[in-house]
């Protein structure tokens, strides 16, 4: 009978207790958990918060008592382990309701720390009514301040999923909300064009949002925390007059910190397993430290990033999980390996949805990878069926061999679907010419006969077959003397959709009567409001003798590219 021990029951610890379980009757497992809650839903505290999620209960997949029911594991929360002696095999243990320790042996060990919310060192950041929502009893207590306070507004530190979620749920309780961004866009995961669709919707929705905006000191307001004592009959709370790295200033009654997560590797280090260069537990394939006796998984270790194969730190539920359960096969004597990590991820903000997977354009650019890029706009399903919403689809790929570096989305409807769909041509090894010949399902309601990934597909082939020669807002903002921007959208549209500065119009449908007008000694960079027609345009254009470029995503990413926020 082999003896298991896991640090940490959430996500990856509890599916790999899970699994064990369903691997080995005989097995002593026990789960040593610091805090209150096993196996909670974290990805739903935000919308327990916003009243998405009525019911708290819902947030508890398990419990101590459960599990044991379940699966005879012995879960003991607030059981927080002090040390690892990797010679002897054993584990101080502190069980935090009585202070008493002891010593727990183990044949395997786990580790699923998780990650914790990182504080940088500004002066103020760790009053206790400065939040962060990392676990249950954090969402407790902006609930509380919530109740007891009733805040007129609200600032969030942080446009990652948590922040961007944050902000949503804030709203949705009828409180103003100032948005905090160090960087010039929210969502790292995504590239600045996409993220300004982002920055479109939160400002429409009211939401002051101060970019390349960070915190530099944080001070208890005390006028205003004498008017919310009297407001709340005694209930006590602080106001906070935030100092932002401009100098100016920023007085808010509710402050939330989601500034991102920092792998918890102390336990780690003390027990003198490898770290990886970005700061998290090293791991071979099979989940293993550098101790063969220690596993570790989840947010606080370093895998392997699944086009380049360097490590990285991914910190979401999904990989968290698929590495417990495989660490578990590895641990009772099975072989398996991890198949590295996508950072497939979608988030909802207001009424839209941004996923992605694999790199960022920003990424292929730090690593100097060779790479094209192309855009689509196409609708979510039938244009002629009600409801239908526009896509709007990044596509990154090797321009030599199509093979698929990663995908932006961001819209209304059917996010989740294209990014999925995605992700998995992208673990299957399809390259963007396979899209184009994928058979998705069509009906009016739900997508189209040519479906946005096919036409994702169709474009990308052309682009590596030489069929159609693409160029970029970029180019459009640094035009050259012998470069011509031809727009061949109808005048009207100028109109009403707006112009491109400087460019010569003439609509697609009298192309062939004018083409006198365009001059050969220059390259012609062509332009619609998505690409469609622009393509038809150098068709004709190149089969006459000139010097082409279609603006890939045509007007509708030029203003992306080219928006302010």
């Amino acid at each position: 009978m082999s003896k298991i021990v896991i640090i940490g029951g959430v996500a990856g610890g509890a599916s790999a207790a899970a699994r064990a379980r369903r691997l080995s009757e005989s097995s002593e497992i026990i789960v040593l958990e610091r805090g209150e809650h096993v196996s909670f839903a974290n990805c739903g505290l935000p919308y327990h918060i916003s009243g998405d999620i009525a019911q708290r209960d819902a947030l508890l997949l398990q419990t101590p008592q459960s599990f044991k029911k379940r699966f005879n594991v012995d879960v003991r929360t607030f059981h927080e382990v002090l040390a690892i002696d990797s010679r002897a095999k054993t584990v101080t243990v502190k069980e935090l309701l009585t202070e008493r320790l002891y010593i727990e042996s183990y044949d395997k060990l786990l580790l699923s720390p998780g990650a914790a919310p990182v504080r940088p060192p500004i002066p103020g950041i760790d009053h206790p009514d400065v939040h962060t929502l990392r676990t249950i009893p954090d969402m407790d207590r902006i609930l509380s301040a919530l109740a007891h306070r009733h805040p007129r507004n609200a600032t969030v530190v942080g446009g990652g999923f948590i922040g961007l979620e944050m902000v949503d749920a804030l709203h949705q309780r009828g409180i103003a909300v100032t948005l905090l961004e160090l960087g010039d866009q929210v969502m790292a995961s995504v590239d600045k064009e996409m993220a300004n669709m982002l920055h479109q919707t939160l400002v429409e929705h009211g939401v002051e949002l101060r970019l390349n905006s960070g915190l530099s000191e944080i001070k208890v307001d005390a006028k205003e925390s004498l008017f919310w004592a009297e407001q709340s009959q005694g209930q006590a709370g602080n106001s906070f007059d935030l100092t932002l790295n401009d100098g100016s200033h920023l007085c808010t009654d509710l402050l939330i910190l989601a500034i991102g997560v920092k792998p918890e590797t102390l336990l780690a280090s003390q027990a003198g397993l490898t770290l990886g260069a970005r700061g998290g537990i090293l791991v071979d394939g099979r989940m293993q430290t550098s101790d063969p006796d220690i596993y570790a998984v989840g947010d606080a270790v370093e895998t392997p990033e699944f086009v380049t194969g360097k490590s990285t730190l991914m910190p979401l539920a999904g990989p968290a999980n698929r590495q417990g359960r495989l660490a578990a096969d590895n641990m009772l004597g099975r072989e398996v390996t991890y198949k590295r990590t996508q950072g497939t991820a979608i988030c909802k903000v207001f009424n839209l949805a941004v996923a992605s997977t694999g790199l960022n354009e920003k990424s292929l650019l730090r690593l100097g990878m060779a790479y094209q890029k192309i855009y689509v706009h196409p609708a979510s399903h039938a244009s002629y069926y009600p409801g239908a919403q526009p896509v709007s689809f990044k596509l990154l790929f090797d321009p030599h061999n199509g093979r698929i570096f990663g995908a932006q989305a961001v819209g209304k409807d059917g996010i989740d679907k294209r990014i999925d769909v995605l992700s998995v041509a992208m673990r299957a090894g399809l390259t963007v010419m396979d899209l184009e010949d994928l058979e998705l399902t069509y009906a009016p309601p739900f997508g189209s006969a040519r479906d946005v990934i096919n036409q994702a597909g169709m474009v990308a082939s052309n682009v590596i077959k030489g069929d159609e020669t693409v160029c970029h807002s970029e180019d459009l903002l640094a035009l050259q003397p012998d470069q011509l921007l031809l727009d061949v959208r109808n005048p009207g549209e100028l109109q009403t959709a707006g112009a491109f500065p400087g460019a010569l119009n003439i609509p697609v449908d009298e192309l062939r009567s004018r083409m006198s007008e365009l001059p050969k000694d220059k390259e012609i960079l062509v332009a619609c409001q998505v690409g469609l027609r622009g393509h038809v345009a150098c068709r004709m254009l190149r089969n006459s003798g000139f010097r082409v470029r279609n603006l890939s995503g045509g007007f509708k990413t030029y203003q992306m590219v080219t928006a302010c926020y």
